[in-house]
């Protein structure tokens, strides 16, 4: 799985994607995360899998939906204390809720009609 962490400047992106990465490694998971910036976004979304999103970016982040929606790439906003996540394991949860979910909402049942 490759995941994109996306912030304005990509400094905190760093930070983060850099615990993700030691959280996935000591699960013994499979996971590659790269830190990029919105500018980078519509490059560096070829190669993702998934995007979070800085929480300073939720002004921007249906556009970045609406980018990530044809590569079948999925978004997720960070929580606000993302930071505060030293060790990167709440971060690697958040992905996996996330997976555990699916994308589009489930088709609603047909209801009878009443006659008139």
């Amino acid at each position: 799985m490759r995941i994109l962490v996306v912030c304005g400047a990509g400094a905190s992106s760093t930070f983060v994607a850099q615990r993700l990465r030691h959280a996935a490694q000591a699960a013994g998971r499979r996971i590659s995360a790269l830190a990029g910036t919105e500018r980078s976004l519509p490059i560096d979304l070829d190669a993702a899998d998934i995007v979070l999103v800085g929480p300073h970016l939720q002004h921007a982040l249906d556009r970045i939906g609406h980018e990530a929606e044809p590569r079948d790439v999925r978004v997720i906003l960070l929580p606000e204390d993302v930071f505060t996540d030293v060790d990167g394991r709440r971060t690697l949860d958040l992905v996996d809720s996330a997976l555990a979910v699916p994308d589009t909402p489930p088709t609603p049942t047909p209801t009878e009609r009443k006659p008139a």
